[in-house]
């Protein structure tokens, strides 16, 4: 999703089910009813994001070094199919059947190799500390007493490698409210921040201005950015 990943790009294009705007985003518990939910989102719109891969993304992996990636929350597929472009060999993840099919046809059109994966980030069961960067953009990752999300999250990165979560700033409560949204149900950059411990560098935790110009998430004028890097 803008996301899991749902996102958009800096021209707005990943799920971005993190857009805490949509009234429609509530906070279903079951795998199934999740997907189900952002079945219905995509299905409403030939195109829900931009097709541009996420500015911050684009930004903050200068100068690494391509390797293995995971996308999380794919959405319809921009970011997955750009950074295979730039080498790497990515893995993307996505609950949504529906934004899952256009990503796949977008990496067809632009022959590129992506492992796509339908599935929630928890339910994934991905190998640990495998990818040599772990990208979420606009993650609609729910909250768990035991941090299941978070931890996953920190779980696959690799030694070495890096984590870059991307979130909008949370609304005010009364916007939230309004639409009928708790930002507590999900995950932010602070709880993913609280679990990083001496063996993590927090490299930027930063919010900072965006511009998009199309694509659902084009009302957001800021990005809240954290990169981290594994020491072992």
């Amino acid at each position: 999703m803008e996301q899991t990943n749902h996102s958009p790009a800096d021209s707005s294009d990943f799920p971005e089910p993190a857009d805490f705007t949509e009234p429609d985003l509530r906070s279903p518990r079951d795998p199934q009813a999740v997907g189900a939910l952002w079945d219905q989102r995509y299905a409403e719109k030939g195109t829900l994001w931009s097709g541009q891969p996420n500015g911050a993304l684009v930004s903050e992996i200068r100068g690494l070094r391509p390797g293995r990636v995971l996308d999380v929350g794919c959405g319809e597929g921009a970011d997955a199919v750009w950074v295979a472009e730039q080498g790497w060999d990515v893995t993307a993840l996505e609950v949504s059947k529906v934004a899952l099919d256009r990503a796949i046809r977008q990496a067809e059109q632009r022959g590129v190799t992506v492992n796509w994966l339908h599935s929630g980030l928890v339910e994934a069961s991905l190998p640990p500390a495998s990818f040599d960067l772990v990208s979420a953009q606009y993650p609609a990752l729910l909250r768990t007493d035991d941090n299941a999300a978070e931890r996953a999250l920190l779980s696959t990165v690799a030694p070495g490698g890096t984590l870059l979560v991307v979130h909008h700033p949370l609304p005010t409560a009364e916007e939230a409210a309004s639409h009928g949204f708790d930002h507590r149900d999900y995950v932010g950059l602070a709880e993913v921040a609280a679990l990083l411990d001496e063996d993590w560098i927090l490299e930027v935790n930063e919010t900072r201005p965006r511009h998009v110009a199309a694509g659902a998430g084009a009302h957001h004028t800021e990005d809240v950015v954290l990169r981290a890097r594994r020491l072992r």
